[in-house]
């Protein structure tokens, strides 16, 4: 019974279209030039334009004005706020209320659990917590060691 239904599939009306056959004679719509156009490099054969290639016109890239500096070397750090931290310490998440960065990795608070971690201080924090990320705001220093916590920094060199 199943192999009956299986084999009456079809895909839903309207989802699929004809293949495009080019080349293939004047009376297909798509003969002679078969949609190549008059000459050019575009009617040779082996040749193509590169993807950020604009026609000649001036391309994106030099066109968007720039301004200002840009360090190569900036440290771009993964934010966490206090109520984060909070609302893991209560669900019972952190229960040796311990907090690196693999911690919050394995959590899925920061995304790469490898990378810099900044402890931003938006929110409150009851919680008595070790905090041990790369860097903290002030204000969040500040929140965790009123909380009774303690926040130290680590360094964010890969092979310390």
């Amino acid at each position: 019974m199943a192999k009956d239904i299986l084999s009456s599939l079809k895909p839903a009306e309207g989802s699929t279209r004809r293949v495009k056959r080019i080349g293939r004679g004047q009376g297909s719509g798509h003969g002679k030039t078969a949609t190549r156009g008059h000459k050019g490099a575009g009617a040779r054969a082996g040749t193509t334009a590169r993807p950020w290639f604009e026609g000649g016109q001036m391309p994106l890239a030099r066109r968007v004005p720039k301004r200002g500096f840009h360090s190569p070397f900036r440290t771009e750090f993964q934010i966490v706020n206090l109520d984060a931290l909070e609302r893991l310490a209560a669900a019972g998440k952190l229960p040796d209320g311990q907090v690196t960065p693999e911690t919050l990795g394995k959590l899925g608070v920061v995304k790469k659990s490898g990378g810099p971690v900044k402890i931003l201080g938006n929110g409150a924090l009851n919680a008595k917590l070790a905090v041990s990320v790369h860097a903290f705001s002030a204000s969040a220093a500040e929140k965790i060691a009123k909380a009774g916590g303690t926040a130290t920094t680590i360094s964010a060199a890969k092979n310390d």
